[in-house]
């Protein structure tokens, strides 16, 4: 696809602070120095490695099943690893500054992780409802999002929690089957699922919070799914126009952003590659490109839909969410590192924001998938073609991108043989590692790495022609499986990437807003409830699914207030505050079954005592009246 000269240069070179000035020549004269790199032991690298292909976490942004390799191959990889990489200051400094006026701060969620009520007033089943009943143990535990935080019957309470957090903004989902039980509008829309998201917005609206509206976040109506193969037949994509058109028509007059999907490439790799979401379906090395495919019509469709009907009228703006990794080399002295980290992040970022911005797949991806199918005795590339009207029809259909972001992996090549069959791990020809130095959060998955952040953003606003970024996703899960609200990790992860944000923002990326991920601990797809990235803890035990304040929300508030870091003494501050509070609330958590315990025994006591004290006095009054005559 059409890009930028050497992207990666954007991305992996700081502009402007510190002292660092954009040099392409760089890239030949000296080597990246990152922070806290260091030789590693072959024990490390070897455990890293175990853990890193062997397993992977369920995260809401890219999953990353990567081949287990061989102890010669591990060996190799440290061999390449090379000299000492001594940290930099460029990177490692934390920069003290403020945001630009205006800069929107806000925490997500999504429908089917929080709402619950999955069969209450005419909603429909989603794919998701059917995949955590199934009993086949997709989920682990067994669990499903059937109540989940019961978002639907806590409007009021969630909106007071965002008022408390000051956030600008607050993006969730739509949830297409309670809108359209079918999926389809000409079946009929549930009234009762438009005045509810209706009366949401307003209640976010009356607190001065700005609602940021996802069309799909995975849920798709499950009557899709069995009468056309989801997002494996393109008429998917002219329903969820349609029902883009429907929430445009009903809510748009009071949103004015709105992203059609979410993380549209974890939804196909691990609905239709992986199996391990919804649909569950295995078409490895097929179903996820034919899915996304469709899901990249499907999105320009809706774009187009505004931009024809609606846009003159409700001045609103249409983008898309991509979750991506930073992708560094292991090796930055050798080219074919140097490919495989590029190979990668075009694989992940590139694949839908390609398209979108310069009309087609990325020219990496073309080639290699060709190759192999070629190879693998294809007459047609497994990747499908967009015709010459497509690519116009899709090319510029963004206002904005939205980015998420959890983590970084470097990447080196590895060829992977044809004859394994096709599959997307196999498509990109590489490795993904961890360093294990890097602060584990909880999720094998998850590893705190902020310098990719700002590499990433860099790299996107270089790749796609400066466009406005809206982060739509960053946050860290929970590090231990017991109620922890004294969350020190959280506010290390939000303080380093929420940093590296607003370097990257002084480098000359258009960041408009960032969005926490999440306000409430909630449902995690097939992970269930053991992990938790929410501000607030929620008490799944209890019917009513209490919230809780965790040492976060003191911390990401004090940064709304200051719209950035103003000096070293606030901000450490901000920390001893943020612990003392979450102190208190540990306590006061810890003494909650004591309460209740108490709160019971009054409920029953006082009553008890109040009979039979009016019977003690009934039984003397009587006495003393028969006495008297």
């Amino acid at each position: 696809g059409s890009r930028a000269a050497r992207p990666l240069v954007s991305g992996l070179f700081g502009f402007g602070i510190d002292g660092f000035t954009a040099n392409a020549s760089v890239w030949t004269k000296k080597r990246i120095l990152r922070p806290g790199s260091a030789p590693r032991a072959l024990a490390a690298w070897a455990y890293t490695c175990q853990m890193c292909f062997l397993g992977y976490g369920g995260e809401p942004g890219a999953v990353k099943p990567v081949r287990a390799v061989t102890l010669w191959w591990v060996l190799l990889l440290v061999s390449r690893l090379g000299a000492t990489r001594k940290e930099s200051l460029e990177e490692a400094s934390f920069y003290y500054g403020t945001f630009p006026l205006g800069f929107s701060w806000g925490v997500g969620s999504s429908a089917f992780q929080t709402e619950g009520a999955w069969d209450q007033d005419g909603k429909g089943p989603s794919i998701w409802d059917t995949f955590t009943h199934s009993g086949k143990g997709n989920v682990l535990g067994e669990e499903t999002a059937d109540v989940a935080c019961n978002g639907y019957y806590k409007v009021q309470e969630d909106v007071a929690l965002l008022r408390e957090l000051h956030v600008s903004h607050y993006r969730f989902s739509l949830s297409w089957p309670r809108l359209l039980p079918t999926g389809v509008r000409a079946d009929g829309v549930n009234k009762k699922g438009i005045q509810f998201y209706s009366d949401f917005i307003d209640a976010l609206l009356k607190s001065n919070i700005t609602p940021i509206v996802t069309l799909h976040h995975w849920d798709l109506p499950q009557l899709l799914q069995v009468k056309y193969g989801g997002w494996q037949n393109v008429s998917t994509a002219n329903y969820f126009s349609d029902y883009a058109s429907l929430c445009f028509e009903a809510f748009g007059d009071r949103v004015k952003h709105w992203v059609t999907f979410s993380d549209p490439r974890t939804m196909a790799e691990k609905g239709y590659e992986t199996g391990h979401h919804a649909p569950g379906l295995k078409l490895h090395g097929t179903g996820l490109y034919k899915a996304a495919h469709h899901v990249i019509k499907a999105h320009a469709q809706a774009w187009h839909s505004y931009n024809n009907t609606w846009r003159s009228k409700q001045q609103g703006l249409v983008g898309i969410s991509l979750n991506c990794d930073w992708g560094e080399p292991v090796d930055i002295s050798n080219p074919k590192d140097i490919e495989a980290a590029e190979r990668y992040l075009q694989f992940c970022l590139g694949w839908f924001a390609n398209p979108i911005y310069a009309g087609d797949y990325p020219q990496v991806m073309k080639d290699h998938i060709g190759r192999k199918s070629a190879e693998q005795g294809l007459d047609m590339s497994r990747l499908p073609v967009f015709s010459l009207q497509e690519k116009s029809y899709i090319k510029g259909t963004s206002d904005f991108l939205g980015l998420g972001h959890f983590t970084t992996r470097y990447i080196t090549e590895r060829n992977y043989p044809s004859r394994q069959g096709p599959s997307y791990q196999n498509d990109r020809d590489l490795v993904e590692l961890v360093d294990p130095n890097w602060p584990d959060l909880g999720s094998r998955w998850l590893h705190s790495v902020p310098w990719g952040f700002r590499r990433l953003l860099n790299f996107a606003q270089t790749q796609y022609g400066n466009p406005p970024i809206y982060v739509t996703e960053n946050g860290a899960s929970q590090k231990l499986h017991c109620t922890q609200l004294c969350d020190e990790w959280r506010i290390q992860y939000l303080k380093g990437y929420t940093n590296e944000m607003l370097k990257a923002i002084k480098d000359g990326a258009n960041i408009k807003g960032y969005t926490s991920w999440s306000l409430l601990d909630k449902f995690e797809w097939e992970r269930g409830y053991s992990d938790r990235y929410g501000f607030y803890y929620v008490d799944f035990n209890k019917k009513n699914r209490p919230r809780y304040p965790k040492a976060s929300v003191e911390y990401y508030k004090k940064i709304i207030t200051a719209n950035g870091f103003p000096n070293p003494r606030e901000v450490e501050s901000w920390y001893l505050k943020a612990l003392e509070t979450c102190s208190i609330n540990n306590q006061m958590l810890a003494a909650e079954p004591f309460l209740s315990y108490m709160q019971i025994m009054t409920e029953i006591l006082v009553p008890t005592v109040c009979t039979l004290c009016i019977l003690i006095a009934a039984v003397l009054l009587m006495l003393l009246l028969r006495s008297l005559s």
